[in-house]
This record gives C-alpha cells, sequence and structure tokens, in this order.
C-alpha cells in the first residue's frame, strides 16, 4: 500500500534538495554501515520563526555517530499566518516531529537496530531522542508545556530531550529557521 505522507513528504540539506523519505533512509543505513559498531543517536527535533505573512517550521533529522560525526537533512513546513501563541507553536513543532518519526515505521527501526546488533557487546549502540524547543528553566516561557510535550514524544517510543540537550531543535533546525 502507498503511504501518500511518505511520498508528500521532501527533505533537503546542503548538498541535497528533494530527497524521498526512502532516500533519506538509505543515506542513514549508509552512514551506519560505514562503521556498524559505533554508537548512533538517531534524532529528530523542529524549531520554528515567525515572520510577517507566515511562520517558518524546520525539523531536523540527525544521525550522529559518537565522536565520529555526523549526517543531517531538514523538512521545511510553512504555515501562511503569523502564529504568535506559544502552545499552539509549540505543539505544532511537537506535531511536526511526530509526523518524521512516524515515518521510521518498525521495520525501519529494525533494519537499523539489526546494523548495530551484531556489534552490541563490542559496545555498538542505538538510540532514537527528540529534540524539543523548549526548557524548565524558572524564565523560560515554554516550562509549562514541558510535561506535555515530553509525555507525548514518549508516546511514541522516543527518548525526549529538553534544552539544553534538544541541540536538533534549538541550534541545528534553529539555524534554518532564520
Amino acid at each position: 500500500m502507498e503511504n501518500t505522507q511518505e511520498n508528500s513528504v521532501t527533505f533537503q540539506n546542503l548538498s541535497q534538495k528533494n530527497m524521498s523519505f526512502d532516500e533519506v533512509f538509505q543515506h542513514i543505513t549508509n552512514f551506519m554501515k560505514k562503521e556498524p559498531s559505533g554508537k548512533f543517536r538517531l534524532m529528530f527535533g523542529t524549531d520554528s520563526q515567525v515572520f510577517n505573512q507566515y511562520t517558518k517550521f524546520i525539523t531536523g533529522i540527525v544521525i550522529q555517530q559518537e565522536r565520529r560525526g555526523v549526517w543531517a537533512c531538514i523538512r521545511k513546513v510553512i504555515v501562511p499566518r503569523k502564529m504568535l501563541n506559544l502552545h499552539e507553536r509549540i505543539s505544532y513543532e511537537t506535531t511536526l516531529t511526530e509526523e518524521v518519526v512516524s515515518l521510521f515505521t518498525t521495520e525501519h527501526k529494525e533494519q537499523l537496530i539489526n546494523i548495530v546488533l551484531p556489534y552490541i557487546y563490542n559496545g555498538a549502540n542505538f538510540t532514537i531522542e527528540g529534540h524539543i524547543d523548549i526548557g524548565s528553566g524558572k524564565r523560560n516561557k515554554t516550562r509549562v508545556f514541558v510535561k506535555e510535550m515530553v509525555a507525548r514524544l514518549e508516546s511514541i517510543g522516543v527518548e525526549p530531550k529538553i534544552k539544553p540537550e534538544s541541540f536538533v531543535a534549538s541550534s541545528y533546525a534553529n539555524r534554518f529557521t532564520k
């Protein structure tokens, strides 16, 4: 059965535009297969920026091999209005992260786990994280949303990270929202 959502979502990075999800997945598997005994983190996160006529959302996908580098790409979504309500914007950022995570079916995750599985006893590792551009600090306006957004990511089997650990959202995706 064709997944229309999967087919309509495109990704890009500095070297490639209009990548399909299948192409992104292939890049991730190739990256992991180069050194399958590594410690890998597959991370997702979304950030947004409000402009005069629209709000730009950037979702980052980053596969990192600890101390060995990364491969990354982004998905851009434009909402044709100023999205000024903070809860709405944070909630939509989380929704977009969930959408991209949902493209990684059980079969996709199993394929990635199977790359490192033979090397687990040699220290190989694979984790999936969802980075949320919110913090729990007293001065942070988004702290009231932490429990809600963390619970949403946990419910889809992703390890949630908030500031200062949520660098895919707060640093990588953020660079492309400007």
